[in-house]
């Protein structure tokens, strides 16, 4: 459990995702991948919106895959690079 803005307690989510979000000139709007999940997207107006849709994107996709019997991906390790401070 992590305390959210104004204190108010917000469970951390069960899966670890990267979430790729960038702005889309076409849609107009910024646009949220989640490589791991084929076909798992979402948009917002703001980057914060965006975040916050993929989130519930990831969990119906994983429901999805729950409901029909197909595996669910783990979450592909990811590194920071390490850098050379001179």
């Amino acid at each position: 459990m992590l305390l959210g803005k104004g204190g108010c307690v917000v469970r951390e989510p069960e899966y670890k995702y990267a979430i790729e979000i960038f702005w889309s000139e076409e849609d107009d709007c910024f646009v949220a991948c989640v490589p791991d999940l084929e076909n798992c997207a979402a948009w917002g107006t703001n980057y914060e919106e965006a975040l916050a849709q993929a989130h519930v994107a990831i969990r119906a996709d994983i429901e999805s895959r729950r409901v029909f019997g197909e595996p669910i991906p783990e979450p592909t390790p990811r590194y920071l690079p390490k850098q050379a401070i001179s």
